[in-house]
């Protein structure tokens, strides 16, 4: 009996070393970002400290305002475009060129010797007017106008002098019926999805999307993608409603796109319960809440020293940490570690905020292999006790 348990325990010693782990300890996360192969991206490692919860804190999400957007407040909407389809009444005194005269009513009009206001005005609605592909109208007795860039009562006054001399004291109003060119597309996940005609009362991205029928999923999983001239910018719906610094006035021709991307975060290691990705399911999501919802560290497995939060980092941010590491196209990778055994850092954990797609990585304790270990010999050498007990 006791050699068959020597030899059980010399088999399980020699397995020890290739037992499973699901996730690094501390001692390999940190030897990782000192050696040179297993750090290609150089990823620095800092531990979660007063100053570096603040700089978190403050963070500001990304910015869609780096779009220029002193162009877009100058701009009032009311601009005349090709394609639009423009309402024009002209208004004469006497015999007008637009309405026939009517026998003696229309001659004394004309010799503007009638005195009563039916008898000597006349008004006349042209025919819908469309906004030809080169900016120019066709309007009888004129010919030709530039309407393009012109607002419509700049181009009532155009018409009315073209119509000096030919007409007795022509007035012109000009409407625009059918507005194509002060529009912005909205498309994507909103519930109206199509042309919205902006206004003069200059609307910001967030209205425009509002009167699209809003986002059809809530604002901080609704990524909103701004592509203007040549020029593209994207945020979340919740930051432009958050800060109105962000959520800035829209401009004609504009295209707006919504996309649901839902926020996640992904835990591996010593968590309490198994590793997922887990949803964000609410505005905002702390450090502390992200780990909370895992089961925070196992008890059984895991270091609590070691709860290692991995994030590309937003320069700015990864600037004012003191890290000069190259950045890639997602930001500058960059660890946090959150040492579970000071009560001090639960405080901090509350103060930092979570980002999509972050990872966290709760690290093994160093005994974890030796309980492992234990538990690979209890589950051998348990049937060969009872045996031998029911022998006896």
């Amino acid at each position: 009996m006791s050699a068959c348990l020597a030899g059980v325990g010399l088999l399980a010693l020699s397995a020890c070393n290739t037992l499973p782990d699901s996730g690094p300890t501390e001692r390999i996360v940190l030897k990782a970002a000192q050696t040179k192969q297993l750090n290609p991206l150089g990823f620095h490692i800092l531990p979660v400290n007063p100053k570096l919860a603040r700089v978190l804190s403050a963070e500001i999400p990304p910015l869609i305002s780096s779009i220029d957007n002193a162009a877009t407040i100058s701009s009032t909407n009311d601009r005349i475009g090709a394609g639009d389809i423009l309402t024009i009444t002209v208004f004469e005194l006497g015999s007008g060129l637009f309405a026939p005269s009517s026998g003696a009513a229309g001659a004394a009009s004309a010799t503007g010797l009638s005195t009563g206001p039916a008898a000597n005005v006349t008004n006349q609605n042209l025919p819908p007017t469309q906004v030809e592909a080169d900016g120019t109208i066709s309007i009888p007795y004129v010919g030709r106008l530039r309407a393009a860039g012109l607002t419509p009562q700049a181009l009532a006054q155009n018409i009315r002098n073209s119509l000096a001399g030919k007409s007795q004291n022509p007035e012109v109003m000009v409407r625009i019926s059918s507005d194509i060119a002060n529009t912005v597309i909205v498309s994507g996940e909103v519930h109206k999805p199509g042309r919205v005609v902006l206004s003069t009362a200059q609307e910001h991205l967030s209205d425009v999307v509002a009167i699209a029928g809003g986002a059809i999923y809530p604002p901080e999983d609704s990524h909103v993608e701004l592509v203007r001239g040549e020029k593209v910018g994207a945020t979340d719906l919740g930051t432009l409603e958050s800060f109105p610094q962000q959520d800035i006035h829209a401009r004609p021709g504009d295209r707006i796109h919504v996309i649901y991307q839902p926020r996640s975060y992904t835990v591996f290691g010593a968590a309490g319960m198994q590793a997922a990705e887990t949803p964000f399911k609410s505005p905002h999501v702390s450090l502390a809440e992200a780990l909370a919802r895992v089961g925070g560290p196992n008890d059984n497995r895991a270091d609590p020293n070691a709860a290692f939060l991995f994030r590309f980092e937003d320069p700015v941010a990864a600037k004012q940490l003191g890290l000069d590491t190259p950045p890639t196209a997602r930001g500058i990778p960059v660890v946090y570690q959150l040492d579970m055994m000071n009560p001090s850092s639960y405080f901090l954990a509350q103060s930092i905020p979570m980002k999509t797609k972050d990872v966290l990585v709760i690290a093994n304790a160093k005994t974890n292999k030796f309980y492992k270990f234990d538990q690979l010999i209890s589950t051998l050498i348990s049937p060969m006790i009872t045996a031998a007990y029911l022998a006896h």
